[in-house]
This record gives structure tokens, C-alpha cells and sequence, in this order.
């Protein structure tokens, strides 16, 4: 059995950004209608979560406007969303990154678009 690389990658370096399409009506599914797109804000940050590996998420008011634009209980089923991993200027901060989540407008409900890695400007 070959040893087990130890060596965690440093997350510090990779200032990045990509396009995701997340799948919206899986992830809300059977959630009681009052509570749907409050749900689907927290499982968008769960998502970028996971994605970017960094504890520290926050939202655009575009995507926000983007889920709540059908009311609290029609959630799009899918949304393209940009995710932009950066560094925190504050240093007083907890957490060194944080990922910001913007709204990226698609026609065709954003479906069969896979991820791309944006260059940043």
C-alpha cells in the first residue's frame, strides 16, 4: 500500500473565479412553500461552501433579487451563478477568504451549461 500524501493544499493562493449552474428545484424539494427560497439562499451558500471551501459566503442583491423575483414560493428550478473566491482586506477578519456570489443572466434556464473558470480582471 503506497503512503498517503499528508500535504494539505493551501487554498490562501487561489484567488479564482467560476461559473456554476446550481440545480435549484432538487435542492428545495419538499420544503413547505413559505419556506422555499429562504431555503434555497441557504443551500446556494452551502453550495458555494463546498465549492470554494471557504466558511465566509456573501451574496449579491442581484442573485437575491434573481430567487425572491418569483415570490417566496416559486424558486427558478435552476440559476447560473459566478462564485469569486477572494482575499479579506480586514484584518481583524476570521477567515482569510470569503467567496462572493453574483447572478449571472442566461437565457434557456441556464440548463446544459457546465462550469467555466472566469479570468478575473
Amino acid at each position: 500500500m503506497a503512503p498517503k500524501n499528508t500535504q494539505k493544499r493551501s487554498t490562501l493562493a487561489d484567488v479564482v473565479t467560476r461559473e456554476y449552474t446550481i440545480h435549484l428545484h432538487k435542492l428545495v424539494h419538499g420544503r413547505s412553500f413559505k419556506k422555499t427560497t429562504p431555503h434555497a439562499v441557504k443551500a446556494i451558500k452551502q453550495f458555494a461552501t463546498k465549492a470554494m471551501g471557504t466558511e465566509d459566503v456573501r451574496i449579491d442583491p442581484s442573485l437575491n433579487k434573481a430567487l425572491w423575483a418569483r415570490g417566496v414560493r416559486n424558486v427558478p428550478h435552476r440559476i447560473r451563478v459566478r462564485i469569486a473566491r477572494k482575499r479579506n482586506d480586514d484584518e481583524e477578519a476570521k477567515h482569510k477568504l470569503y467567496s462572493f456570489v453574483t447572478f449571472v443572466p442566461t437565457p434557456n434556464n441556464a440548463k446544459g451549461l457546465e462550469t467555466v473558470v472566469v479570468d478575473d480582471e
